[in-house]
């Protein structure tokens, strides 16, 4: 099919790769524009962008899509199909209307639960048993189209964003390949008007650690804000940011140290697993021991 692929960070370019093996014509890909970064500061490009030009895909970075030329030149592309994954501009109806079959959003969560931003966040931070990817047909409303095709995974008990993210990255870029190649026998589902959440964007606020919440609510904060932002505790002055964790044994005053790196909870504890000092890279909590002596209560 000739296909315009619309994405822009790591979790978007596995699939941008599968539609490029699977033999689809890419005639465009469209990424947010290159954003300053690292210690210089210098304009880098997004994941997506630096992989279609190493695929040989001509890159397009509008600002947005009120300037009708933007719009012209899209529809010039007479694609077949537009797939779009983790973007970040919302497409005008103009812009969903141009390909033959619409516009195809693959969406990180067993929708309608989780619309939004951040659902791979919001599923562990809740307490979720099970996550997916959704083939959704893009419509105005914020991931309220119908769904062409569903895929569901358990999310494991000591799972993180980071290792669900890349999980559900390539169940995605498989499962839109599968769409594509059925896409004239596929039925839209509508979505239920039941069991509708947001998953609204991540605020550097809420990474703290609260020690006098539960565990089980601390535990999901740990694994669902790793490795970005990353929830953080002080420890003798210091910003350590926790990055794994799971549920262990034992009782103490909130934020009283156990032994090792288990912390006393509200109710119950938590280990930490991985973790990060300033400045330094991540690393398991052994090897951080090593090196760093931890005070009675954090």
């Amino acid at each position: 099919m000739r296909v315009v692929f619309m994405g822009t960070p790591d979790f978007s370019v596995p699939v941008l790769q599968a539609l490029v093996d699977a033999g689809h014509e890419v005639v465009a890909a469209y990424s947010q524009p290159p954003r300053p970064a690292g210690r210089g500061k210098k304009d880098r490009p997004s994941p997506v962008q630096a992989r279609a030009e190493v695929l040989g895909i001509p890159v397009r970075h509008p600002v947005n899509f009120k300037d009708a030329e933007d719009v012209t030149s899209f529809a010039a592309l007479q694609a077949d199909v537009a797939v779009v994954v983790a973007y970040g501009l919302i497409l005008p109806q103009s812009l969903l209307d141009a390909p033959k079959h619409g516009c195809l959003n693959i969406h990180a969560s067993l929708l309608p639960r989780w619309r939004g931003a951040a659902p791979i966040h919001r599923a562990i931070m809740a307490g979720d048993a099970e996550t997916g990817v959704c083939i959704m047909q893009m419509e105005a409303g914020l991931d309220t189209g119908p769904v062409l095709m569903r895929q569901t995974t358990a999310i494991g008990a000591e799972e993180t964003t980071g290792q669900l993210h890349d999980w559900l990255s390539d169940m995605g870029a498989k499962l839109i390949v599968e769409a594509l190649s059925r896409l004239d026998t596929l039925t839209p589902e509508v979505q239920s008007q039941d069991g509708v959440t947001y998953a609204s964007k991540i605020d550097k606020a809420e990474a703290r650690i609260d020690w006098t919440q539960p565990a089980e609510v601390i535990d999901r904060q740990i694994r669902g804000l790793s490795p970005f932002p990353g929830a953080w505790c002080d420890v003798n002055g210091e910003r350590v940011k926790l990055l794994g964790s799971k549920l262990a044994d034992g009782n103490g005053k909130a934020g009283q140290v156990l032994h090792g790196f288990t912390i006393a909870c509200g109710e119950g504890a938590v280990e930490i697993t991985r973790l990060q000092r300033e400045g330094k890279k991540p690393v398991s909590t052994e090897d951080a021991l090593r090196g760093m002596t931890l005070p009675e209560h954090i």
